[in-house]
């Protein structure tokens, strides 16, 4: 997985989020997908997330631009911590 793509996604989510010490990143490599899947806390998702979504789409969109073309699809998950 690209380590600019990472970097990109921790800004991004560190940004709007308040409790940046409690956030996890996990990345999954599978046949033609990369996988990064954000957990926040509860207060957190609705800073992230962006009025109807708008946050999320607008992150979903530079990490599939910011991947090389003819290389795996990079998709973002945002979830909440269980």
């Amino acid at each position: 997985m690209n380590e600019a793509v990472k970097d990109l996604v921790k800004y991004v989510v560190e940004t709007f989020a308040e409790k940046k010490d409690e956030i996890e990143y996990a990345y999954e490599e599978k046949e033609n997908v990369d996988e990064i899947t954000v957990l926040l806390a509860s207060s957190d998702m609705g800073k992230v997330i962006g009025k109807q979504g708008k946050i999320a789409k607008a992150l979903r969109t530079l990490v599939s631009a910011s991947c090389p073309r003819g290389a795996k699809r990079c998709i973002v998950e945002i979830k909440e911590k269980a």
